[in-house]
């Protein structure tokens, strides 16, 4: 452990260490080994009660494998944690539960057919009645609501309340169980904007109310809005922690990565030229036969990023699987250079290719690389029939690997190793390589989707420079993410996606957070007004 993070695992205005009971979490000295692998390495954090606390890394950093140890998911190698002072062996997560901490999982997990107040007692009935159970419950619920200001309906099925609400249910649920301290991982994911700012009130009323929430997140501009205090970890060990008020984004960055890291998408003004890429009136359905997209039609001109914002589920990603051929139309066209395309059928993703459009998909490992290959074989998947690698009769693998060889020189894959796994690479690397084997082709359209999901810092800032690349070298871009301020930073044109329609069009330079979150939740500017 570097001596930074041993002498700066607490904030630095405190002149000295409170009391005991000043601290809700002391962990101390943790180590937590996979194999090989060493997760967590003499890890300090102390987190102050009844503040927000924020922890921030790249991937692979260990935030998640501390909060798990924490939550009695992983049991540490070694070390030492002290919940109010107290020293405690956490065993499980029921055990956590009972030192009073619960912790809201990205992924919620809540079952969809039951009622709110159903989920909330899922597991902490206290009577073998049913009725006297969910009775208590329902009391004892409009107290938490009260007190908090988490509205929900306690008798909704969760399949049909929103996102922001299925999430405050999570919350209700730890408070039902008596968490004192909530561990939340990235709980804004799946929010819109407006979702993002209610979750921000609630757990500053929650701070307010004598509570302690441990908050993990990549997004920055989230820590700065609402932490008290941030701690960094870099490969396993604790950097620095530090005080919110004190630091900024750029410095944040630089710790978690170890150098000096752009935040900001540097590019000048787009000049379009003619569509590359026309959709008309596509209708697409899911695999249950649910119509996913409606009737959309838009067109990404040459020299242009056109970026689709929206909470996801909201049919993005069948209309990208439908315009690269992965999936089948009900009904519409997808035209690029001015041809329209016959995507139906088994091979309808090789006569995209075919076409001149590259396809970067939402999910790397399961839909754009086989993680089992070695790097040089998912650098041409896909292309494997190419002229330049044999045409397909017998696979030229010397041309093949000099090819992967460029490509992963070119995009500064690490490690610079053709012949290793894919699985062994980082996040970031894999998705290099998923974007090198489609650059390279110099498509005429890129369809990227979520090209920065999942990947780190330093990464996301070579990934973006690369795509604003494309666009000034004439190609035509239709970018998909979750991540609004990512959509707002690269596109230089905005549409809006709800319940499978396109329901408005935005100028990044001039369209508000709020203005997005509204048309994001399916409220036109319109009816906003009104």
């Amino acid at each position: 452990m570097t001596s930074e993070g041993t002498n700066a695992q607490r904030p630095e205005t405190a002149a000295a260490k409170p009391g005991a009971s000043d601290w809700a979490i002391e962990l101390e000295k943790i180590n937590k080994r996979f194999g090989p692998v060493h997760a967590n390495k003499d890890i300090d954090l102390s987190v102050r009660r009844g503040t927000i606390h924020g922890i921030v890394g790249e991937n692979g950093a260990g935030k998640s494998t501390l909060m798990s140890i924490l939550y009695g998911f992983y049991n540490a190698d070694s070390g030492t944690i002290k919940v109010n002072g107290a020293i405690q062996n956490i065993t499980d997560s029921r055990h956590a539960l009972a030192l009073g901490i619960g912790m809201v999982h990205q992924h919620f997990m809540l079952v969809d057919n039951f009622t709110v107040l159903e989920n909330i007692i899922l597991g902490a009935e206290d009577s073998r009645i049913l009725g006297t159970s969910l009775s208590r419950a329902r009391s004892e619920l409009g107290r938490l609501e009260k007190e908090y200001d988490l509205k929900v309906n306690p008798d909704a099925l969760i399949e049909d309340i929103s996102v922001g609400q299925q999430q405050r249910v999570e919350i209700l649920k730890a408070l039902y169980r008596g968490a004192d301290i909530l561990i939340l991982d990235e709980p804004t994911g799946v929010l819109t904007p407006k979702e993002a700012d209610d979750l921000f009130r609630v757990l500053r009323t929650l701070r307010e109310q004598g509570k302690t929430v441990i908050l993990i997140t990549h997004k920055l501009r989230e820590i700065m809005a609402i932490t008290d205090a941030v701690s960094v970890m870099r490969q396993g060990e604790m950097v620095k922690t530090l005080e919110t008020a004190k630091t900024n984004p750029e410095e944040l960055a630089e710790l978690m990565v170890g150098r000096r890291v752009l935040l900001r998408v540097e590019k000048g003004e787009s000049h379009p030229g003619k569509p590359l890429l026309k959709i008309t009136n596509l209708t697409v359905a899911d695999d249950m036969g649910v119509v996913r997209v409606k009737d959309v039609s838009f067109a990404v001109r040459a020299g242009e990023i056109v970026g689709i914002a929206g909470v996801s589920g909201n049919g993005q990603t069948e209309l990208l699987e439908a315009i690269t051929g992965m999936r089948d139309q009900r009904a519409g066209d997808v035209i690029v250079n001015g041809h329209k395309l016959f995507l139906k059928g088994d091979d309808g993703a090789s006569r995209a290719r075919a076409a001149g459009l590259a396809h970067v998909p939402e999910d790397r490992q399961r839909m754009g690389l086989v993680t089992n290959f070695q790097a040089w074989e998912n650098a041409i998947l896909g292309y494997q029939n190419s002229a330049e690698y044999g045409g397909g009769l017998m696979l030229d693998g010397t041309a093949a690997r000099a090819a992967a060889t460029a490509q992963m020189q070119r995009f500064d894959v690490r490690p610079l190793n053709i012949s290793l796994k894919t699985s062994l690479f980082s996040g970031g690397n894999q998705q290099k390589i998923v974007l090198a084997r489609e650059i390279g082709r110099d498509p005429d359209v890129l369809i990227v989707g979520q090209p920065t999901r999942g990947v780190d810092i330093g990464a996301i800032e070579f990934i973006h420079n690369q795509i604003v690349k494309m666009r000034d070298a004439g190609k035509a871009i239709l970018l998909v993410s979750v991540e609004l301020d990512e959509i707002r930073s690269l596109a230089d044109r905005i549409l809006v996606m709800f319940d499978g329609q396109i329901v408005g069009e935005a100028d990044p330079a001039t369209a508000t957070e709020g203005e997005l979150g509204l048309m994001m939740a399916g409220i036109s500017n319109r009816e906003a007004a009104q």
